[in-house]
């Protein structure tokens, strides 16, 4: 397979941590229509050459795209003749397939990975995909594949890109090579340029509920946690629930909750407390998630006032809290703006490496004031 080089030393750029790599995922849970719609497109016989995979983080894009990968490379062409086969109904390729284990090991000489490769020292990650990598994919759609039949390329992920290598990518999109399929996973294609976006055949994924959710993560050999709160907490994302689960994000949150539940006259001690479990180097992770579930639970907050309900519990007493802080569209543009207001606070903190239970303190506080001023 021609990929970008990395040292052993290097991790892989498209693995979410504590998680298998998309190529080593058998099973993908909860996308049968995305799976379907491509599907359809492969039987029909006039299958785009550029497919975007959309939606946020976590949701198995990367997953569909080795899935759609090994299904080209390992499904021979319909001849039309009056003897072929049915068209497949599945991306299920045999484990033991000669291509399944070439993608494994990464020897599958017909496909090519872009993705981020080290910097100039060799000694990080770069910060995005540049266009030497592209020019190095360009080079290897020049070469005849190995037996003449189809090739595939997998960009994860394609808004990592700069713009030299979104212009180069665009090149290619536009002047596809014969017998060649792109795959492209986006997790914000907002971001794209708009003609490359115009040039691939959207593919959008959408969040797991709690019952594939579940089956996901039982997969990874993660079990013990509610699929039910992690799929609110987690937005349907296997990745962000692996997060949550490795972090104890579901108690996280539930503390975070029992603080907003004194509220408009906080519990300070419990506040300082809260805010102290998300200081140090060793807890960096913890007090990224922390951010992230003050902003969740603010949102929570907002989207309860402005439709009235609120959303499934992710903790114990959430709903009632939620309509009591919340009770009518009034609140909830403040509680909207607050969190917009605290999210750049946040960013500005992260930017300055302010004390991590300061400013996770200043933002509890903040919240106090709000509520005292409602």
């Amino acid at each position: 397979m021609a990929r970008a080089p990395l040292s052993e030393d290097l991790p892989e750029p498209d693995r979410a941590p504590g998680a298998p790599h998309p190529r080593e995922t058998a099973v993908l849970f909860g996308q049968s229509q995305a799976e379907a719609a491509f599907l359809a497109a492969h039987a029909s016989g006039r299958l785009h050459h550029g497919w975007l995979l959309t939606g946020p983080r976590g949701l198995g894009k990367a997953t569909l795209a080795w899935r759609i990968a090994r299904f080209l490379l390992a499904t021979p062409d319909d001849d039309g003749g009056m003897f072929a086969p049915p068209p497949p109904t599945t991306l299920d390729v045999a484990p033991d397939h000669p291509v399944a284990r070439r993608i494994a090991a990464l020897s599958e000489s017909r496909l090519f990975l872009l993705r981020r490769g080290p910097n100039e020292k060799g000694d990080a990650l770069s910060r995005d995909i540049t266009v030497g990598e592209v020019r190095k994919m360009k080079s290897f759609f020049t070469l005849s594949a190995a037996d003449g039949g189809r090739r595939v390329a997998i960009i994860d992920a394609a808004d990592e890109m700069n713009v030299a290598a979104a212009n180069a990518l665009l090149k290619v999109l536009e002047e596809p090579p014969d017998r060649v399929t792109l795959l492209l996973v986006a997790h914000q294609p907002a971001r794209l340029l708009p003609t490359i976006r115009s040039r691939c055949r959207v593919l959008p994924l959408a969040p797991l509920g709690p019952e594939d959710l579940g089956r996901a993560l039982a997969a990874t050999g993660t079990e013990g946690e509610d699929p039910r709160v992690l799929a609110q907490l987690a937005g349907g994302s296997v990745g962000a629930a692996l997060r949550l689960s490795s972090l104890e994000g579901a108690a996280l949150y539930a503390r975070l909750v029992g603080l907003m539940a004194t509220l408009p006259r906080m519990d300070r001690a419990r506040a300082l407390a809260l805010a102290d479990g998300v200081a140090g180097k060793a807890n960096e992770a913890r007090f990224d998630l922390m951010l992230d579930l003050i902003d969740l639970f603010l949102a929570r907050l907002a989207r309860g006032g402005a439709t009235g309900t609120p959303p499934p519990e992710a903790a114990p007493g959430e709903a009632a809290l939620i309509m009591a802080l919340s009770p009518d569209a009034r609140r909830a543009r403040g509680w909207a703006d607050l969190a917009q207001t605290l999210s750049i606070r946040a960013r500005r903190g992260r930017a300055v490496n302010l004390d991590p239970a300061a400013l996770v303190l200043d933002m509890l506080l903040r919240i106090d004031a709000a509520a005292r001023e409602a």
